[in-house]
């Protein structure tokens, strides 16, 4: 195991001044009485190491030791983990709850260290196990939860899980990348709306974002705003290290370097996205300020932002299409969907929405649904601007996580995404930038 303390003949030093970089403890932590000098487990208690730091935090001794022995040498311990914060250096850190930290309050310091600190993960053990234990644990950021006493595999296959999905502070970037430097000229924003789900929005969203891309020489961003079950990365076949969440963490802070190392590349088409949160729970945490601040962060150095909503009205919904330069308004050709919309559009009118900067966006147009295109548009009083047809390579492209204008470019589909694309950028306007 590696650990923040390296020399336990030294003082512990002071947590460190506003605006000075913490560094690597190289003193003793405080402990409790009880423990040895040095805070940590016998040698020949666990053997197991893992390539992490390990902090253990809880404010009984007794609980707090019994820890310390089952996981072995190397490993730091705190009563508070308020005590945890000068010694925190940017380096992934793994924290290991006592069953106290359960009962007296400390899940809501955790909350705010996680959120603060991407490069901290948590597990907790508890006497026992309740539904509302689990769900303030999972509010708070906690990674996974264990009975008390845990048994020692358990234990260490929960710290391997957590330690694997951590990795340094992106606060400093590697290095500065001159596309991420803004030249004065603002991005344009686009909104992609439907008031129905399975319209199709996240299909046009993640097409026109690769599109885009392919054409701008400067830098496009998909914010994937459905912050409770967004799928733009599932469908990209992404990874993602960094989402929302972790820019929502840091606004304090946020600037185009740091944002820089939230974003995850499509690297077939050089687009740049913003994951949703990979879990559910946290989109309570993300509202329309946040979302806007995000949003003004990425204009600044990007030609297009592209935002795709869930199919509903919420603030943040509210929000992104009062500060985007145009919204796309998704329908599809059966009869809830086009009701849906007539709503969304009334809606929209009563809160004074620009009907100018709204484009109707016919989904499966061809459809042999008894449907006539120029009867919908009577109905919602607004004419189409792009008729998208139906076609079987649309599921086939998400099944296989290719977008349909990379893997059929030929399709109607494809044309018609390629069509919806010059409305923002015109194909040979701009020159496309350089892979590297």
């Amino acid at each position: 195991m590696s650990s923040f303390f390296t020399d336990d003949s030294a003082e512990a030093p002071a947590p460190a001044l506003e605006g000075e970089a913490s560094v690597p403890a190289q003193g003793a932590p405080p402990q409790a009485s009880g423990s040895d000098a040095s805070g940590n487990a016998s040698a020949s208690s666990a053997g197991r190491t893992h390539s992490v730091n390990l902090v253990v935090i809880d404010p009984d001794d007794v609980a707090r030791n019994r820890l310390l022995t089952q996981l072995g040498t190397d490993v730091s311990s705190f009563p508070q983990i308020e005590d945890l914060l000068p010694y925190l250096n940017g380096e992934p850190v793994v924290l290991v709850l006592g069953p106290s930290c359960a009962i007296d309050g400390s899940l809501t310091g955790v909350e705010r260290v996680l959120h603060a600190h991407r490069e901290v993960g948590s597990i907790l053990v508890a006497e026992e196990l309740t539904t509302n234990l689990l769900q303030q644990a999972l509010r708070a950021g906690v990674k996974d939860v264990l009975a008390s006493p845990a048994d020692d595999n358990q234990i260490h296959e929960a710290i391997d899980r957590v330690a694997a999905g951590l990795s340094k502070s992106p606060g400093t970037p590697e290095s500065d990348d001159p596309l991420f430097e803004g030249d004065g000229e603002l991005g344009q924003v686009v909104t992609v709306f439907s008031t129905k789900g399975g319209a199709g929005k996240s299909v046009i969203a993640t097409n026109l974002g690769v599109c885009l891309a392919q054409r701008s020489d400067k830098p496009v961003v998909l914010i994937d705003a459905d912050l409770q079950f967004g799928d733009i990365a599932v469908m990209l076949k992404l990874s993602p290290q960094h989402t929302i969440v972790d820019a929502v963490s840091s606004l304090d802070r946020l600037d185009a370097s740091l944002m820089q190392s939230l974003l995850v590349t499509h690297e077939s088409s050089g687009l740049l996205i913003l994951p949703a949160p990979l879990e559910p729970a946290f989109a309570d945490q993300i509202g329309a300020t946040e979302m806007i601040q995000i949003v003004e962060v990425l204009r600044r150095f990007c030609s297009h932002v592209i935002i795709d909503t869930p199919a509903y009205f919420n603030d943040v919904v509210l929000g992104m299409i009062e500060i985007s330069d145009e919204v796309l308004l998704i329908a599809g050709m059966d009869i809830p969907n086009i009701k849906n919309v007539k709503i969304g559009l009334q809606t929209l009118r009563l809160l004074n929405t620009p009907m100018e900067k709204l484009r109707l966006v016919l989904n499966r147009a061809n459809s042999k649904v008894k449907l006539d295109v120029t009867e919908v548009e009577r109905t919602l009083q607004m004419s189409a601007d792009i008729l998208v047809p139906s076609d079987i390579v649309v599921p086939q492209s998400v099944n296989r996580g290719v977008p349909v204008v990379q893997s059929s470019k030929r399709s109607g589909v494809a044309k018609a995404i390629e069509e919806m694309a010059d409305l923002f950028c015109p194909e040979g306007a701009s020159t496309k930038r350089s892979r590297r």
